[in-house]
């Protein structure tokens, strides 16, 4: 799941104004430029006398390349050498860096760049201070980051989005798309000043085909806005990362939430997107089909890429029936691993359940602090099965089945729509209970995913390292799909809180790469988990993506430092 909205209200003591601001939206969307092509000078067949006359041509690229090569020395779009810090005072975080403030270059926009965007955005754009600050600094991350947009814009069209990016390329000038700033990896950062594209203004549904069951959006509108939208029509967007975030940003991070154990992930409900590239040039990735094997799937590529290949400015998503009936059924478990086996055995026994939730008994105790309840402080696990009503009702008591052959206690359900909501709300409000446990403190959030089979003992591992540790830790999991968080409380501003922080941290990722996993299954990897990449992917994979970025993104404007990490040359 995104955390966006629980950590955005985590400063507040305030119910009312921890529901008050449901209509934000998500984080920043993205971008995909186009590879270059090459022409050979000459061929095996070429007489003398045309490589004579060929060879000022061939003198000339000799000069080209080099010059490309001059650049990639000094351009981070192509190498992020290691003395980075002593040429240009940047860092941004790579291998083995433990650093959350993120550093940059900075220089001062061009007047004719400023000009140029006022002419485009007319009245939707700032230079104010505060307003920059809020878009520069998130306030649902520890991440920080030593510069903040020189410039904040508000498209509210396609066009627009084309012609800023476009004057933006041509000035070199680093760009930061930005949806409802819910991520937590420091996606929205800008180390090095720049333009922030602010999305919010292309929020429109422009067109339901319910036959088709797809919906076409503009990025900037919220996943809770647009179910509201579909609920008269039978049909519902199935992906549920947080409240506050965009379709947009939900793309470019390629999220899930709790229903992905059912609908999978981000990547596998969208079927085709609209892109406005480096150069500002606008791409479609693809048809309006249900499946298509034409050409290369540019709609995968640009999904996940965190705004360092171009800006979403359309969507066309797949969509769902809204289930006839559903059950929302609780059981407590005296270990993790107990609860961490039934998810598992759960998910064998082939039940279509939609949602596995898996909480640690610390959690349950943040929770019966924040709401006064009185909950048993014990690892517990969340069901929600769905379907008719006589299915639904089936596979809630096979699963009871299961939970008691693995010392499940206190199994309840509930079919009643409030029932059913105050049991959810329980699993909905986890995040935020935490900071009942810590109020002053900021979290660190991990996101390891591992093959199901490993979940059991990845959680079991983990759980003695947070037990012995001084800071507050809980644990919170998509257990169907072996995702799992830790919310680790601590004080950025306590050097042993931090390096305890990230110790943690460190652990969990390692243990899920040793198991085959991944360091993040759905919150992306920003500028917090991109040193850890070359031990997940390998260092031909990273340079692959550079190469891609650099075709694409010559002049590396689009979303600089992020996802890609800095020592990585090709």
């Amino acid at each position: 799941m995104a955390f966006s909205y629980w950590l955005s209200r985590l400063r507040s003591s305030s119910k009312s104004f921890f529901y008050s601001n449901l209509r934000t939206s998500h984080f920043h969307n993205l971008k995909t430029p186009k590879p270059h092509t090459t022409t050979p000078i000459f061929h095996s067949h070429t007489s003398k006398n045309q490589l004579l006359a060929l060879l000022p041509a061939a003198i000339a690229v000799s000069l080209s390349a080099g010059s490309l090569v001059l650049q990639s020395q000094s351009n981070p779009s192509f190498c992020d050498a290691s003395n980075l810090d002593s040429a240009r005072g940047v860092s941004i975080g790579g291998k083995g860096s433990t650093e959350f403030v993120v550093k940059g270059s900075h220089k001062e926009l061009p007047q004719e760049l400023i000009d140029k965007l006022k002419a485009i955005c007319q009245d939707n754009m700032t230079m104010d201070y505060d307003e920059r600050y809020i878009h520069g600094k998130p306030q649902n991350s520890f991440h920080k980051a030593v510069n903040i947009p020189d410039v904040i814009v508000f498209p509210r069209s396609e066009d627009e989005v084309s012609k800023i990016v476009k004057s933006c390329d041509t000035h070199k000038v680093p760009i930061v798309p930005y949806g409802g700033a819910t991520s937590i990896e420091g996606h929205t950062l800008s180390p090095n000043g720049g333009v922030c594209i602010d999305m919010s203004m292309m929020n429109s549904i422009k067109a339901l085909h319910i036959e088709d069951m797809d919906v076409v959006v503009e990025p900037g509108i919220g996943w809770m806005e647009l179910n509201e939208y579909l609920e008269p029509y039978g049909l519902f967007f199935p992906l549920d990362p947080g409240p506050g975030a965009t379709i947009g940003g939900m793309c470019a991070t390629r999220c899930s939430g709790s229903l992905a154990v059912r609908y999978g992930t981000m990547r596998d409900n969208v079927i085709s997107l609209k892109v406005v590239l480096a150069n500002g040039d606008i791409v479609k990735t693809a048809s309006r089909a249900r499946k298509s094997a034409a050409g290369y799937d540019l709609t995968r590529l640009v999904i996940g890429s965190e705004g360092t290949l171009g800006v979403i400015t359309e969507v066309t998503l797949r969509l769902q029936k809204i289930p006839q009936h559903s059950v929302v059924a609780m059981c407590n478990f005296p270990s993790i691993k107990d609860a961490a086996d039934v998810a598992i055995a759960t998910m064998m026994s082939g039940i279509q359940v939609s949602r596995v939730e898996l909480m640690d008994e610390v959690q349950v105790k943040a929770i019966n602090i924040a709401n006064g309840k009185d909950l048993p402080e014990i690892p517990t696990l969340m069901f929600e099965f769905i379907g008719t009503e006589a299915y639904a009702r089936e596979q809630t008591q096979i699963v009871q089945k299961i939970a008691a052959e693995h010392n499940g206690s206190d199994f309840v359900f509930a079919e009643d729509p409030e029932a059913k909501k105050d049991l959810w709300k329980i699993r909905k409000e986890a995040l935020w209970a935490c900071f009942a446990m810590e109020p002053n403190f900021e979290a660190m959030i991990s996101d390891v995913c591992v093959p199901l089979s490993h979940l059991a003992e990845l959680i079991s591992r983990s759980k003695q390292e947070l037990d012995a540790s001084p800071l507050v830790c809980t644990v919170i999991a998509h257990a169907g799909d072996g995702n799992f968080h830790t919310v680790i409380l601590f004080d950025p501003n306590i050097e042993e809180h931090r390096q305890e922080a990230e110790r943690l941290n460190k652990f969990m990722v390692l243990t899920a790469l040793s198991m085959e996993g991944t360091c993040t299954g759905e919150h992306g990897v920003g500028t917090g988990k991109v040193k850890y990449l070359e031990k997940e992917l390998g260092v031909e994979a990273l340079r692959t993506m550079k190469r891609i970025k650099a075709a694409l993104d010559p002049n590396s404007i689009m979303n600089p430092g992020k996802l890609i990490p800095p020592h990585i040359c090709f």
